[in-house]
C-alpha cells in the first residue's frame, strides 16, 4: 500500500506525518472554498465561529441519541466512549471492540504479529488464513458491543452517502475542532477532529478526525476503508487495521 499523508495544507503537522505512515487519500473531496485533488459531490466549507450542531432532533435509543440527516441510517450524536459531541471517546483498532495501550501488529487481534498472518477477515491467501469476510461480525463491532440494541457501525457506503449527501462545516464546538455535518433536512452531527492512535502515541488531535467503517478494503485485506478529515480535506481513506481510531455508531 501506498504510504498516507494529509496533504501539506496544515503546515503543522508535516513533522508529526513524517514520523508515522498512514495510507494515501483514495478520494477526496470539496466544495465551498476548499482546495482537494478532486471533487466527489462533498458540500464542505469552513466557520471560524461556535458551532452549536450535534443536539438537534436528537432522539435516545438504548441509552445513546441519534440525529435524523435524512439518509439512509441515522447517526449517533457522539463518538463510542464519549458523552457529548464534542467528546473524543475512545480509540478503536478496526474489528476490536476494547481500546488499548499500544496499536500495532504485534498487537493486533486478527493476525498473528504481522500483516501477512490474519487470523480473520482476509481475501487474500498471501496474507493469512482466508475467509472471505470483508464486513465486521457483531461481535467484532466497537459499536454494536459497547452501545448495545440496533447500534453498528457505519458500512463504507454509509460514509460516503454521509459525505455526498450533507455539507460539512469546519468549525468549533466548545472549543473543540472538527465538521458540523449537516444535511438537507437543516439537522446536524458534529465530529470531532479526535486525531489517531499509532504505536503508544495520539498523533494530531485536534487537528485531523479518523473514522473507521465496517468495510474491510478491497485488493488488500491488511486495510479497512475510513473517512479522514481535517481543515481543508474529507475523504475516503484505507488505512490499516491496527490503527486506533474512532468511531460513531449508526442505526437503521
Amino acid at each position: 500500500m501506498k504510504n498516507f499523508k494529509f496533504l501539506a495544507a496544515v503546515c503543522c503537522m508535516a513533522a508529526v506525518f513524517a514520523a508515522c505512515e498512514k495510507n494515501e487519500p483514495s478520494d477526496n473531496t470539496n466544495g465551498n472554498g476548499v482546495n482537494t485533488e478532486q471533487n466527489d459531490g462533498t458540500n464542505t466549507d469552513q466557520n471560524d465561529g461556535n458551532s452549536n450542531s450535534g443536539n438537534n432532533n436528537a432522539t435516545d435509543t438504548n441509552g445513546h441519541d441519534y440525529v435524523d440527516l435524512g439518509l439512509s441510517v441515522k447517526w449517533a450524536t457522539c463518538n463510542v466512549g464519549a458523552t457529548k459531541p464534542e467528546e473524543y471517546g475512545n480509540y478503536y483498532a478496526w474489528g476490536e471492540t476494547e481500546p488499548k495501550t499500544t496499536y500495532y501488529w504485534n498487537t493486533y487481534k486478527w493476525c498473528n504479529g504481522s500483516s501477512s498472518t490474519f487470523t480473520k477477515y482476509n481475501t487474500k491467501s498471501s496474507y493469512g488464513t482466508v475467509d472471505n469476510k470483508t464486513v465486521l461480525d457483531p461481535e467484532d463491532d466497537a459499536a454494536a458491543v459497547n452501545w448495545g440494541g440496533a447500534w453498528r457501525m457505519p458500512t463504507d457506503a454509509e460514509w460516503t452517502e454521509l459525505r455526498e449527501n450533507c455539507t460539512w462545516t469546519w468549525t468549533t464546538k466548545n472549543g473543540v475542532n472538527g465538521y458540523e455535518v449537516k444535511g438537507t433536512n437543516d439537522n446536524s452531527i458534529f465530529l470531532p477532529a479526535a486525531g489517531y492512535r499509532s504505536y503508544d502515541d495520539l498523533l494530531n488531535a485536534g487537528d485531523v478526525g479518523d473514522y473507521w467503517s465496517s468495510s474491510l478494503g478491497t485488493g488488500d485485506p491488511s486495510g479497512a476503508w475510513n473517512v479522514g478529515f481535517y481543515s481543508e480535506y474529507v475523504g475516503r481513506n484505507y488505512d490499516d487495521r491496527y490503527f486506533g481510531q474512532s468511531v460513531r455508531p449508526v442505526l437503521e
